[in-house]
């Protein structure tokens, strides 16, 4: 399968270690491009879910996927979330390719771009994280279950639903959230004289400009690997926001990369021994 040619691509809120994460979609979709910069924009290891003992096969292939391209080239900027927070201690670390950082501050085609996950603008994040958590495992498992409806409703010649959308869209205070993060995020961004910020963190994904009384910006989010599998592309002076189930990929056998899966424990493990080697 020949590889497109990407200048930056930007995935964001994976979650790998989780029921909900589509990895496998993701491995085909990173199998598909050859970017010269790849920006993991917070929350790709979940690793508020390290108690449990899940990392299949297909998760362990992202990683090997990631390891890949590294050696082919691509340069790597994994930007830390809440969820990855381990890894901020971290921050500042350059291995080769591969840097790890809290946020990115980059020029691209003359334009001053703000790449950061989106965390710091969540209040339970900031006062009650042992509420997020709680939050988290209870959308881990609305996922879980709605995969089995979406199971069903195939089999019933139905389309497929939703439900942590059906209630987002239902609650005002999610609704009210989301409007507040963007705006945020925009007004600072506006402030500082940057032309696009780039977030994460809150699932939805987005492409528009947000104007203020202080100016304009423009405000993209890469979405997630959970519900809407979508991903921020740049190329010949222009960004788009690419779905996955629009791309129509042949799923093909990953002859290049190893079979095998860990426990979150042996990957925990893997991880810290790793940092502590290069830190």
């Amino acid at each position: 399968m020949a590889k497109r040619k990407v200048k930056v691509a930007v995935i964001s809120d994976v979650h790998l270690g989780t029921y909900g994460c589509h990895a496998q979609e993701l491995n085909y979709y990173l199998k598909s491009i050859d970017p010269e910069l790849l920006i993991i924009n917070g929350d790709f290891i979940d690793i508020w879910q390290l108690s449990k003992s899940y990392f299949p096969a297909s998760h362990t292939k992202v990683l090997q996927r990631i390891m890949k391209m590294l050696s082919n080239g691509t340069r790597v900027v994994y930007l830390t979330g809440n969820h990855d927070e381990l890894l901020r201690r971290y921050s500042g670390m350059q291995l080769g390719g591969l840097s790890i950082e809290d946020k990115l501050l980059i020029d691209i085609d003359g334009q001053q771009h703000w790449f950061f996950h989106g965390d710091v603008f969540d209040v339970s994040m900031q006062h009650s994280k042992w509420l997020a958590k709680l939050g988290g495992q209870g959308y881990d498992l609305l996922i879980l279950i709605n995969r089995g409806v979406n199971h069903l409703l195939q089999w019933m010649g139905r389309e497929r639903i939703s439900l942590s959308k059906k209630v987002k869209d239902s609650v005002k205070g999610a609704v009210k959230f989301i409007s507040n993060f963007e705006q945020t995020a925009a007004a600072i961004a506006i402030d500082n004289g940057y032309h696009y910020v780039v977030c994460g963190h809150i699932h939805e994904p987005a492409m528009r400009e947000i104007v203020t009384s202080h100016g304009a910006v423009r405000y993209l989010n890469s979405g997630d690997w959970i519900e809407n599998l979508t991903s921020l592309e740049y190329n010949n002076g222009a960004w788009t926001l690419v779905r996955y189930h629009d791309l129509q990929l042949n799923q093909e056998q990953d002859e290049d990369l190893q079979d095998g899966s860990l426990s979150m424990m042996q990957l925990q493990d893997q991880i810290q021994k790793h940092l502590t080697k290069v830190a």
